[in-house]
């Protein structure tokens, strides 16, 4: 694949376009390690490195061109045309969408945002219409799906380039709508700055990801841009019993539709009747049921609905069938085992975890063993919280080792010790090895009692001292239910 440098910066804002007519470059990256002869290399400033440092190598392996953002002190060889702009990362989004010719604008694209809920709403979306007969694209935490291709998921939102290559693969393989998960981080970093949304869904923001925005009003910040950005014949769905989603669409320009159980909403649910097997629910005052548990996968199917009926004309009925129909995704409420009930779930914030308790609570009637633990080099504070909610509102908890990273599992667990009252400390047993305490719980448990295991959900390693190693909960329930570890 090649291209007129002209034509892939085309658009740029403040940029000193020097040196580009006629020159061809045939590949674009961020990564100096991965240029090759001919390529584009644009300098970024991350978190840990400066792309800038590494403008030298990125020439001296082939590159063409650059793309800066700030003056260099070394003269840079005649041959190589240096573009100069306000900021890389917004001009690495354009770049990235013009090397694949705008591919988003080719789909009808959905991004959903929020603390908790995007894979939920994304996936149910895919399956939903993938049955109606829809070929459709899905871009989430779990997985990468073009058509019926799967591809693993390495972040909830990809990088640039890989974004608008997923883009142009789906438009290519004849994909019509697309959903994709927008992660608070992708946003700040604009990765998605140039991606083309048709609706954006907030479903709500709760304490994460302080580690990296520091302050909660930066995190909400960040998830408005996705609202700020959409063009005015665009729709935003919010979640209106959230006291953030109004804060949302504050400054869009889109068409605004709200959803929710508690408020006046466009498209409002009611929970009728729910079990351990499924809900009856009433969406705009019709009946129907899911198999889906849980208030929390209301909004999820209620957010699901807006969306399919700002974007489908067909029969309201065939809507609601395919809702009853579909299943969740896989480490949402997922439940492995019956007798004693076994379910493993995603919840790593404090808001998802009380959401899945308070909702096992409602349906089941006996005991509820939880456990749970937080990742390493990630956000402290969120820590003492889990722990806190886990006693609360549960009958035993495990207190083990999540993905430690770099800490040691025992430092994660003792942060997460200080969160519980005293009242609830003779409930609380700590692990470090997780599989031991999956274990624990379900030897504690009796028959009819549930076991909650929560944090990793679809996830199939835990990553220790930097390295990741294959884990599964399912897996571990399934070997200790029917071979024993």
């Amino acid at each position: 694949m090649k291209a007129y440098l002209d034509k892939v910066i085309r658009e740029l804002e403040k940029i000193d376009k020097s040196r580009t007519e006629d020159v061809v470059i045939n590949g674009v990256t961020n990564d100096s390690r991965k240029v090759e002869k001919g390529h584009l290399f644009v300098a970024i400033r991350g978190e840990t490195f400066d792309g800038h440092k590494y403008v030298n190598m990125a020439i001296e392996r082939g590159a063409v061109a650059v793309v800066v953002d700030r003056d260099f002190n070394q003269e840079l060889p005649q041959s190589v045309a240096v573009l100069k702009c306000e900021n890389t990362r917004i001009a690495y989004s354009k770049i990235c969408s013009n090397w694949f010719e705008r591919p988003s604008e080719k789909l009808i694209l959905i991004g959903v945002t929020g603390t908790n809920g995007k894979t939920s709403v994304t996936s149910l979306l895919y399956s939903l219409f993938k049955g109606m007969g829809y070929k459709v694209g899905l871009i989430s935490t779990v997985e990468i799906l073009i058509g019926d291709e799967r591809v693993d998921a390495q972040m909830t939102t990809p990088d640039a380039y890989v974004l608008h290559d997923y883009f142009s693969q789906m438009s290519e393989a004849g994909c019509s709508y697309v959903f994709m998960e927008v992660s608070s981080h992708a946003l700040h970093q604009y990765r998605v700055r140039d991606v083309d949304f048709d609706v954006a869904v907030f479903t709500n923001i709760s304490h994460d990801h302080l580690d990296y925005h520091e302050t909660f009003k930066n995190y909400i910040s960040a998830k408005k841009l996705l609202f700020d950005n959409l063009r005015s014949d665009a729709v935003a769905i919010i979640n209106v019993d959230d006291s953030n989603g109004q804060v949302m669409v504050q400054n869009t320009r889109a068409k605004v539709l709200t959803y929710g159980l508690r408020s006046y909403a466009d498209y409002k649910s009611k929970v009728l009747s729910s079990g351990a097997d499924g809900m009856l629910v009433s969406l705009n005052d019709v009946q129907f049921y899911t198999r889906l548990v849980g208030r929390f996968n209301v909004y999820n199917l209620t957010a699901v609905y807006g969306v399919v009926e700002q974007l489908l004309d067909v029969d309201e009925m065939e809507v609601f069938e395919s809702l009853s129909a579909i299943m969740p995704p896989k480490g949402r409420m997922e439940l492995v085992h019956q007798k004693p009930y076994v379910i493993v779930d995603y919840a790593h914030t404090p808001d998802a975890l009380d959401n899945v308790l308070k909702s096992v609570r409602a349906d089941y009637k006996s005991k509820i063993l939880v456990v749970v633990g937080c990742g390493g080099d990630r956000d402290k504070t969120k820590r003492p919280v889990m722990a806190q909610i886990a006693a609360v509102n549960s009958d035993y908890v495990v207190l083990t080792s999540d993905n430690p990273r770099t800490e040691e599992p025992q430092s994660i667990i003792d942060d997460m010790v200080v969160g519980v009252d005293l009242a609830d400390k003779h409930k609380v047993l700590t692990m470090t090895d997780r599989a031991m305490a999956i274990k624990t719980a379900i030897m504690l448990a009796g028959k009819d009692d549930v076991v909650i295991i929560a944090g990793k959900g679809h996830e199939t390693y835990q990553e220790i001292e930097g390295v990741k190693h294959y884990f599964s909960d399912q897996e571990t329930v399934k070997n200790i239910l029917f071979k024993d570890i």
